[in-house]
């Protein structure tokens, strides 16, 4: 059984990242990819501004979006600067204020966390290690606040509906408009405090499957 067959065959497990819950009513879709016009062109004040406006026309609680997305932005960070291959976001943004506190989805542990102090990077970072039906994989939090990284320690227990994190403001969390990056991981591949939420195209078969849509777990259905 594949991780996304998993989830979906068990979605009532999961107890919902954000009170009130995420739902198609309170959401709106956003777009950053390349062919996106939206969001071009804007300095940083501008860029934050003209997100939380969108959410307030939409009278929007988050605005929800990126997985998949072929996204031409990250050229003007530290982390990717020159890496034109590397342009396929793998995980879901949710646009919410910073101090916006997450909730585990269900039991887990912590597998590894990290301040990832990078410009375009994830700032503060936390991975948690979760099993269902017999079958191990991983959810993945970036751009928290810092504060989200005390008294953590691998292993610690992490119970379903616990808060656990809070999502960060500029410059902490890796100089990005307030959001939460979402990502589900089957395979961590050794990694730590860390995992590619950022791939190549011709990456993207593999991390397709290993890396499948998270949205099943942050909006309630109906």
């Amino acid at each position: 059984m594949n991780l996304e067959t998993l989830l979906s065959r068990n979605l009532d497990a999961f107890t919902p990242l954000f009170a009130p819950p995420l739902t198609k009513v309170n959401c709106v879709s956003m777009d950053l990819s390349s062919s996106s016009r939206e969001f071009t062109g804007l300095d940083e004040a501008e860029l934050d501004h003209a997100i939380l406006q969108k959410l307030a026309n939409a009278d929007a609680l988050a605005g929800v979006g990126g997985y998949l997305e072929n996204r031409s932005l990250y050229q003007d960070t530290d982390l990717f600067q020159g890496d034109t291959a590397r342009c396929i976001h793998i995980g879901v943004d949710v646009f919410m204020p910073a101090g916006t506190v997450l909730h585990a989805p269900l039991d887990g542990e912590i597998h590894s966390f990290a301040n990832r102090q990078i410009r375009g990077d994830y700032g503060p970072v936390i991975i948690l290690r979760h099993e269902l039906d017999g079958f191990e994989f991983h959810t993945l939090y970036g751009h928290l606040a810092e504060t989200s990284l005390d008294d953590l320690q691998a292993g610690k227990p992490i119970r379903s509906g616990a808060a656990f994190a809070q999502i960060g403001p500029r410059p902490v969390n890796g100089n990005w408009p307030p959001h939460l990056h979402f990502q589900l991981i089957a395979d961590m591949q050794d990694n730590h405090g860390d995992y590619p939420g950022v791939v190549r195209a011709d990456e993207l078969d593999y991390y397709r499957r290993n890396c499948p849509d998270p949205t099943c777990l942050l909006m309630r259905r109906g």
